[in-house]
């Protein structure tokens, strides 16, 4: 299945004194995937466009945070 999500699993040293993260995730972008820009791409509107940051919707990936389901705490910025 195809996402713009890809994951790779670190090393982790047997000596290392925290807890490993076994896997690791990126985002890709997805003009990666588009070799070139085909003709008559549907089109958000103006207001969508700016709420999106793009104005064609192929363009679009929201962000997805993977630590949010699986109960991973997140650091606080201060």
């Amino acid at each position: 299945m195809y996402t713009t999500r890809k994951k790779w699993f670190p090393y982790s040293s047997p000596l290392d004194p925290c807890p490993p993260m076994r896997v690791k995730t990126y985002e890709t972008p997805p003009q990666l995937y588009m070799g070139f820009q085909p003709y008559n791409l549907p089109q958000f509107t103006p207001y969508e466009a700016l709420r999106h940051g793009t104005l064609w919707p192929a363009l679009y990936a929201p962000y997805t945070n993977p630590y949010k389901d699986k109960g991973i705490r997140e650091e606080d910025p201060k």
